[in-house]
């Protein structure tokens, strides 16, 4: 195994967490987590070392393991699972990277926009409703669909205001997230090759975040508003 991967006594001390998720026992094993958190964080550096090569990223963050709980039903006090996100240069570079580890089959990275406000969300809109064919290409392409599979993402359930329920692009225009994601099982996150196949995933992407970028940066004239 690489000095970088992901470890299965990091899974196991997840699932471990899981299985007793309370104060008294993190305390207790709050030593081997510190060990385990600093090992994820290399991991996670190294990610964002490898997305440095192909895109302009300008910082990564990585996640607490403590959960806010103030308005939750649930009131569990820890995550089980550590993560980390990829922050692209803004304003010129939308769009933003997510690794999830978590035990049981349970990780995944994801990709894409995931609360455009209202003024992305219309100008996204407005572009599909001139025109879609450019982002089909791009969603249709081998190179992305074969890593990704199709888009994701919350939707309307019949057409936003001021569009055609009947246009052709309504299954683009009813989104209100636009994400992919991917699945890995704990056999491939503890692969030597895992981090690898992290980096070419997200190098896959880049297609897509050029051309979301390009029209948020733009008006529909085609004129940059940044």
């Amino acid at each position: 195994m690489t000095p970088l991967a992901f470890t299965k006594d990091q899974l196991h001390f997840l699932e471990q967490l899981r299985k007793n998720n309370d104060r008294d026992w993190f305390d207790k094993n709050k030593t081997e987590f510190k060990s385990h958190e600093a090992r994820a964080k290399k991991s996670f550096q190294t990610i964002f070392e490898n997305l440095k090569v192909h895109d302009l990223v300008e910082d990564f963050k990585v996640f607490r393991i403590y959960r806010d709980v103030r308005f939750s039903k649930n009131k569990l006090p820890y995550k089980t699972h550590f993560s980390a996100s990829f922050i692209r240069r803004k304003p010129e570079l939308r769009g933003s990277y997510y690794l999830h580890i978590q035990p049981n089959d349970q990780s995944f990275i994801a990709t894409g926009f995931w609360e455009p406000n209202k003024e992305d969300l219309l100008r996204l809109r407005k572009e599909f409703e001139q025109d879609d064919t450019e982002l089909r290409a791009i969603l249709n392409s081998k190179g992305l669909k074969n890593i990704w599979g199709e888009l994701k993402g919350d939707e309307l359930k019949t057409a936003p205001r001021n569009f055609d329920k009947e246009h052709p692009a309504i299954d683009l225009i009813r989104k209100k997230q636009f994400i992919f994601t991917k699945s890995f099982s704990d056999q491939e996150v503890l692969s030597d090759l895992f981090i690898e196949n992290v980096n070419t995933a997200f190098k896959a992407i880049r297609p897509y975040f050029d051309y979301m970028s390009d029209v948020l940066n733009t008006n529909l004239n085609g004129e940059s508003t940044i």
